[in-house]
């Protein structure tokens, strides 16, 4: 799984998933990607699931980017545990993903063999998301609701 080698700090605070993002939100490397739609923290676990999903269905033909990372600590207390006496362990680790986000990109294979592997990829992950291409991401997220 992916994770940090080393960090500052062994655990962090919760955080907010306000606002949309306002980096990384165009198809830069692939020639298409997908966007989350939702807020989420998807875990690494996910991240490799939707690598993996990718790479087989175009037969590790073309290329894969994953242009998140998991460096965020989520800690939990053992179950039946009293409460108090501190924070809890490291359990797993989470990227942090806020809508507008460009998750993976897929190059050098044929457009229908991109769009499946992406759409194969979605279901693996935690929030809701669309296919883009290079062109349509240079405009940004739209609002659906």
């Amino acid at each position: 799984m992916l994770m940090p080698k080393r960090v500052k700090h062994r655990k962090q605070f919760r955080g907010s998933m306000a606002h949309k993002a306002n980096r990384g939100t165009t198809v830069t490397y692939g020639d298409y990607g997908i966007i989350s739609l939702d807020p989420c923290w998807i875990k690494s676990n996910q991240i490799e699931a939707a690598r993996v999903a990718m790479t087989r269905f175009v037969k590790r033909g073309g290329q894969v980017w994953i242009k998140i990372f998991p460096d965020k600590p989520v800690t939990m207390k053992p179950a039946e545990t009293r409460m108090g006496s501190g924070k809890g362990s490291v359990e797993y680790w989470v990227s942090v993903v806020k809508p507008g986000r460009v998750l993976f990109e897929i190059g050098g294979v044929s457009d229908e063999d991109a769009k499946e592997a992406l759409r194969l990829a979605m279901h693996k992950l935690p929030c809701r998301c669309k296919i883009v291409s290079k062109a349509e991401s240079e405009g940004g997220v739209s609002d659906e609701n």
